[in-house]
């Protein structure tokens, strides 16, 4: 048996010493790679460019997957279960996000494995890692920055719906303003994110220094967070490349094994555009902004979202109402919309159930394109599915504010909060690093709970555990949904997605809205076309927009300063409504209807000189610190809200 394993990765040297265990083999393939240097000495591009050949070298040989089930080396050391091989891989460089035949990455397999030693010695090492591809990252993209045009853009987010008119009431929108100058970037919102229809509001900005701030306080490549209400700031990246404590990395194991994984995924590799006409029979054409567009449907995107279950996990029902166990939205909407208009959502809600087999893609999925990743993604065979009941209510997208039977308090589990050495609150959404173990289910909540099929499969396991164990433990789920996205594409728009994308990517790792238009960019779209508007079906009558509402052109001797064209201080919002709120968006929303308009005051971003400036009275503070203020803020809120 173990001649016959072996001669299926004979090819790979590599994977060949980790079957066999030849750990000596092991340590000479190993030193035989080429040595990367201190990631602080890579300052120039030149630099830059000779240690990413030198890290292609070593990827070619530590992360190659032309095995069977496309597993790297990491992932056979990972099924096998030896420790010692997955150090020696960890210390060389494997890049543990690399998905094998079935989607998962060596590190979510250990944990769905109950390999916790194993897991923590991947932890160990992928914060370092991934800084470290980050520094080798950096001069290059400082370098293209420069290259690039300096501009001022505005972008907008919001909701449509032919059925639901008081939708602008009760769905997130906002106009992300960014500066490019340089190497400096900056974006103004107040939507930091949103789940379906649940937001976060935070009246902050982001601040990437390609050249450092101009008195050398902040270091080169620094990623700050503004949070002006507070006045406070953070650099995102402090500490990323730093190894973690054991407690850091036993907490953050931890906190993966609490719930079970979710991989989000969106196949475009049958994905065609088809130009809607007018009644001419001619190709539709439209203005958005000062640009002139042709309309397209693009027809056969499919989204699945995949799961997987982690032994000894919640389930995917108890995580769910953990995360209700603070929401408060049915209370606060009765003060938003009238009987009349909430009889009338509902309505629309029905939709997002009956009317999703008519466009759910039924079949085979060929490659899947992951949301993180820009790598083909094998689907299995899907044969045998079966829908299954959902015994709670189904929250849609809206299913947030409809009331719920609680749970006793004894059956809820609140999730630990996570480590502060997470890769994707450093540096890993920077790189396309996909989070790790549980991190996406609180992205693809509302989702899931739409309309899900299921599937039992086989997982690799290097246990031999009974038969209904087995099935309990390593079943897997898939949610899959067609989506018709309408795309408004221009010739005559100033950038190219291309140089779009690496600055999104800065802005990405911490702000979610900008992580989703990233997403939207990356489908391969005609040469020489830039979608200046989108609209994604979120439910049958629902869809959001986002639209690039403004291109203007910097010049080098322009003060630093918003366009005239951008909104005056009476257009923007109450200051009432860029207040910090974790909690939901209905509170947001509650505050909007009760606060009157004070139109005297005086716009922050409208008398900004040099947007790049870290404002002198703003205090700096540390993401534990922050974190910290954050937990206490939330137990202090929850606690009334029981009362």
């Amino acid at each position: 048996m173990a001649s016959a394993d072996v001669s299926k990765y004979g090819h790979s040297p590599v994977h060949r010493a980790i079957i066999l265990k030849d750990y000596g083999a092991l340590r000479k393939i190993i030193a035989g790679l080429p040595r990367l240097c201190d990631p602080a000495e890579i300052k120039t591009e030149s630099v830059s460019m000779t240690e990413e050949v030198k890290a292609d070298a070593i990827a070619a040989v530590i992360d190659r997957r032309d095995v069977p089930y496309r597993e790297t080396p990491l992932h056979l050391a990972v099924k096998i279960g030896d420790e010692t091989a997955t150090e020696m891989l960890m210390l060389a460089g494997a890049d543990w996000s690399l998905q094998n035949e079935h989607g998962w990455s060596a590190l979510q397999e250990a944990i769905c494995n109950k390999q916790e030693t194993i897991a923590r010695i991947i932890v160990r090492h992928y914060q370092p890692l991934a800084w470290a591809k980050w520094c080798r990252r950096l001069p290059r993209l400082v370098a293209t920055m420069r290259r690039m045009r300096d501009f001022y853009m505005e972008i907008t987010f919001n909701f449509e719906s032919s059925v639901i008119p008081f939708i602008g009431r009760i769905a997130p929108s906002d106009t992300y303003k960014i500066w490019k100058r340089g190497a400096n970037l900056r974006a103004d919102m107040t939507l930091a994110g949103f789940d379906g229809f649940r937001i976060q509001r935070s009246d902050q900005s982001v601040i990437f220094l390609g050249d450092g701030s101009e008195d050398g306080r902040v270091p080169p490549g620094s990623l700050c967070m503004i949070h002006h209400k507070e006045k406070e700031i953070m650099n995102a990246l402090d500490g990323a490349g730093s190894i973690p404590t054991d407690a850091e990395v036993q907490h953050e194991v931890a906190a993966m094994s609490k719930t079970n994984i979710f991989r989000p995924g969106i196949d475009v590799t049958e994905a065609v555009l088809l130009p809607q006409m007018n009644w001419r029979r001619q190709e539709k054409t439209e203005m958005v902004g000062s640009w002139k567009t042709k309309v397209y449907d693009m027809h056969n995107v499919v989204v699945s979202i995949k799961s997987r279950k982690v032994p000894g996990a919640m389930s995917d029902e108890e995580f769910f109402n953990s995360n209700n166990e603070n929401e408060t939205e049915s209370e606060e909407l009765d003060d938003i919309l009238t009987e009349d208009e909430k009889k009338q959502l509902e309505i629309a809600l029905k939709l997002d159930t009956t009317d999703l087999n008519d466009e759910s893609a039924d079949g085979i999925i060929g490659h899947r394109h992951s949301c993180y990743h820009q790598r083909d993604v094998p689907i299995e065979d899907v044969s045998g599915y079966r829908n299954v009941e959902n015994k709670q209510e189904k929250r849609g997208w809206f299913g947030g504010w409809r009331k719920r039977e609680s749970k006793a308090d004894s059956e809820k589990q609140n999730l630990p909060p996570r480590s502060s050495i997470s890769v994707d609150e450093k540096v890993g959404d920077l790189l396309g690093d996909s989070p790790a173990g549980g991190r996406d289910s609180v992205d693809i909540v509302a989702k899931r709970e739409e309309h899900r099929k299921v599937k039992g499969t086989k997982g690799f396991t290097s246990t031999s555990d009974s038969g209904n164990r087995r099935k309990d433990e390593i079943r897997e789920s898939e949610y899959k949904k067609g989506l018709r996205p309408i795309l408004w594409l221009s010739p005559h728009f100033q950038l190219k997605t291309e140089e779009l994308l690496p600055l999104l990517d800065i802005l990405a790792n911490k702000v979610k809205a900008i992580r989703r238009l990233r997403e939207l960019l990356t489908t391969k779209l005609p040469k020489g076309t830039f979608p200046v508007k989108v609209a994604i079906p979120v439910i049958p009558t629902i869809r959001v927009i986002v639209t690039f509402t403004k291109f203007e052109e910097l010049q080098p001797l322009d003060e630093f300063s918003t366009p005239p064209s951008s909104p005056t201080a009476a257009d923007r919002e109450d200051p009432a409504l860029t207040q910090l709120s974790s909690s939901s968006w209905f509170q947001w929303m509650k505050t909007t209807h009760a606060s009157s308009s004070t139109g005297g005051s005086s716009s922050r971003i409208d008398n900004v000189q040099d947007p790049f400036m870290i404002p002198a009275d703003y205090t700096w503070i540390t993401a534990e610190a922050k974190k910290k203020k954050m937990q206490e803020k939330n137990k202090l809120k929850k606690g009334k809200i029981q009362k």
